[in-house]
């Protein structure tokens, strides 16, 4: 596994930074209540002019050092923590890229979009308002206490026990939705797995009659969400009503403590506004207790789906040499690989996702250069497995798997994964333009080759009919794309790709049999000399193959050489 991993990440010197500038706007903010205070009391004392001009001065100054801290700490802060959640991501895709697709399946597609997105940004976001936060309350309340007490210390000791309050309902603030936080969690995840299900198969809940029953489990999540919600809610209204109440009363004490301490009115005002002035430093700590349980969940959660062994036990790095840099006869991964397209060979090969049972039975296949290998079988034979061990996914658990001669143990998993698309029975579409759904295959592709693949595909027509071109928007609130459609453009982003051998995984299965025949035949016409093997529980566009092999019976139907 390469990339750090995102663990809970609450300081850095930046967001250390931020807390202290955040801490002069506060302190300003105190500051400017209670100079202000004294400067109106003094002033309706009368006294000369000169005498009050200090005073004036250090208002003005709070009053600027106030906004202008305070866009000081956000830039800070927020520069942070973008940058961290951009190393974040990265550090979340780089871990996920041995897991897939053996070890994520128990969590399915919900889960993992839950935990790259919402998880990974809560737990980033704890920096700015958690860690931010804290260290400017903490160096503005303490240094609240010492001002009062310098001053007058039974006040000084108010606003300490004021302190110890706010420490402790915040505390029970946080208890309170680290409690319902897992609940929560297993909520939403449920409520975004529905969604997914009611958007995504729309059409194919209709047709059997179950949009009524998916739309009930729908609103049974929604409900439990809300429910989980205000259960949080409770702490955080119980800390939101107990500090104002705690700093009133504090405000109360200090009065009382500077009655008879016998200083002058002025210093009255300021003793008795400075614990008045901490009601909008606490303001935000009802939101750090949440913030910070939701950071530990999210943080627990992506250990949760990143804690897992890869299926493939990748021995070499990428360029092919031993730790020792020195290369031998089963180290030099790329210089095995001669140029061209590759010859596949599977040996007695089995494969299993979870170590129980065998979810690919012994098989042997000669896929050569250029040929056309079917794949058929009932669902749960072994299709898609077997298509996993050719893409390097997924280590044989017996036999061997060779390319071009040399058994894929003895190749960086890189190099092998290089040689490979893949384009499954759900492709995606993303919501961006139709030429970032494409260079997504090969960024460096230029318009002319993104063009070609699409026609290729198949796509030549509803390309030219599109008035925007590459540009046109797809996916949410952009151009609707058909099921065909979307086919295509799995596969129009597998020929971009260049790479020589294209796995095909059920990529018919949810169309009509015309364009199951059409999409087939399409890319079999412009595969241009690359090795295709395609696997499918239907026959539909399987006429052209060079060999079909059943699953079933795996010692018949192996492809012979092509040419």
């Amino acid at each position: 596994m390469t990339g750090r991993r995102p663990g809970l990440r609450l300081a850095s010197p930046r967001t250390v930074l931020a807390g202290v500038i955040g801490a002069g706007a506060l302190g300003s903010g105190v500051a400017l209540t209670a100079t202000s205070g004294w400067l109106i009391v003094r002033a309706a004392e009368r006294p000369v002019i000169l005498t009050l001009l200090t005073a004036i001065v250090a208002v003005r100054a709070f009053g600027m050092a106030r906004p202008l801290l305070r866009h000081w700490e956000r830039l800070r802060s927020h520069d942070a923590a973008l940058d961290d959640l951009a190393h974040a991501r990265t550090d979340v895709y780089a871990a996920l890229v041995p897991l897939t697709p053996a070890r994520l399946p128990r969590h399915g597609r919900a889960a993992v979009l839950h935990g790259v997105v919402d998880d990974v940004t809560d737990r980033v976001e704890a920096q700015v308002r958690v860690t931010v936060p804290v260290v400017a309350v903490g160096v503005t309340g303490l240094g609240t206490v010492a001002l009062c007490s310098v001053v007058e210390p039974r006040a000084g000791a108010v606003v300490a026990a004021l302190l110890g309050v706010v420490l402790l309902v915040t505390a029970l603030a946080w208890r309170v939705e680290t409690r319902s936080q897992v609940e929560l969690g297993e909520a939403r995840a449920e409520l975004t797995q529905v969604s997914e299900l009611v958007a995504a198969q729309a059409d194919e809940l209709r047709a059997i009659g179950a949009t009524g029953s998916a739309l009930g489990r729908l609103d049974v999540a929604h409900r439990s969400v809300a429910r989980c919600t205000r259960r949080q809610a409770w702490g955080r209204a119980v800390a939101a009503g107990v500090l104002p109440l705690a700093t009133a009363l504090a405000t109360l004490g200090c009065a009382l403590a500077a009655r008879g301490s016998g200083h002058s009115d002025p210093v009255l005002a300021l003793l008795v506004l400075a614990p008045f002035a901490l009601a909008e430093v606490f303001g935000p700590l009802p939101d750090v207790a949440r913030s910070w349980a939701r950071a530990r969940s999210s943080a627990a959660r992506l250990e949760s789906l990143l804690d897992a062994s890869p299926a493939v036990v990748d021995s070499l790095p990428p360029d092919g040499l031993p730790p020792d840099g020195v290369p031998s006869a089963t180290s030099q991964g790329r210089r095995l690989l001669p140029g061209g397209v590759p010859r596949l060979e599977l040996r007695g090969v089995s494969a299993t996702w979870d170590g129980t049972r065998d979810h690919l039975p012994t098989t042997d296949l000669d896929v050569y250069p250029g040929s056309v290998q079917a794949v058929v079988g009932p669902s749960g034979c072994g299709k898609s497995t077997l298509l996993a061990v050719l893409a390097r996914q997924l280590d044989p658990s017996d036999g061997r798997y060779l390319v071009d001669g040399t058994d894929v143990r003895d190749l960086p998993a890189a190099t092998v994964r290089d040689l490979v698309a893949v384009v499954d029975d759900e492709p995606h579409v993303f919501a961006t333009s139709l030429r970032e759904n494409l260079r997504l295959a090969r960024p460096d592709a230029d318009d002319a080759a993104i063009v070609r693949a699409l026609r290729d595909a198949g796509l030549g027509g509803w390309f030219d009919a599109l008035s925007d071109g590459l540009q046109t928007a797809l996916g949410s609130g952009g151009q609707g794309v058909s099921g065909g459609e979307r086919a295509r453009l799995s596969i129009a982003r597998a020929l971009l790709s260049g790479r020589p051998v294209l796995l095909l995984d059920e990529p018919v299965a949810h169309l009509d049999h015309p364009t199951a025949v059409a999409v087939l035949r399409d890319l079999l016409r412009c595969r241009g000399g690359r090795t295709v093997v395609v696997v499918s529980h239907r026959p539909e566009g399987l006429t052209d193959a060079d060999g079909i092999m059943d699953l079933t019976r795996p010692e018949v139907g192996l492809v012979g050489q092509v040419g």
